[in-house]
């Protein structure tokens, strides 16, 4: 956990316009949006609060999900797979297991370039965090969000 992801610290994070912006795309569900709702995700619908027990149908999703403490991401990350259709965002852990077993299923990975910094409910922008950012894609309506937001980073996709 980073110095940034502090127990008892809120999760309720808005990602930032400008990253709906460079992906170009609607989605159908926001499947981890914060209680007051999403603030920039380009979506149909959402669900602040039981995003892992509640079907995500077959929509095109995007998934911010909390990030937790250790491992608490993994559940989002294999319910996103095998739904194999969205955009998803993570911490970019790449020396962590969890986050070596979600490259090895993504469509595409984004980079992001400089660290994100995500905004509170109130509008604020938070500190730089401890570790970068990473759009992982499943499915190609995903992998083409990628291409579009290329300009935001690094983008690597897969050729399993």
């Amino acid at each position: 956990m980073s110095r940034w992801e502090t127990a008892g610290k809120s999760d309720d994070w808005h990602t930032p316009k400008y990253i709906f912006d460079a992906m170009g795309v609607v989605f159908g569900l926001d499947v981890a949006a914060p209680p007051s709702g999403p603030k920039h995700t380009p979506c149909n619908s959402w669900l602040p609060h039981s995003g892992l027990e509640t079907s995500w149908g077959r929509n095109f999703i995007w998934m911010n999900p909390p990030f937790g403490g250790r491992n608490a991401i993994r559940p989002w990350l294999e319910k996103f797979f095998a739904h194999g259709n969205g955009v998803a965002l993570m911490p970019d852990r790449t020396s962590a297991p969890w986050f070596q077993w979600a490259a090895h299923r993504a469509d595409a990975v984004l980079f992001l370039s400089p660290k994100v910094k995500f905004e509170r409910p109130d509008g604020t922008i938070g500190r730089s965090p401890g570790s970068g950012t990473a759009l992982m894609a499943a499915g190609p309506a995903g992998v083409q969000a990628l291409v579009n937001a290329k300009k935001l980073g690094w983008l690597a996709k897969s050729y399993d």
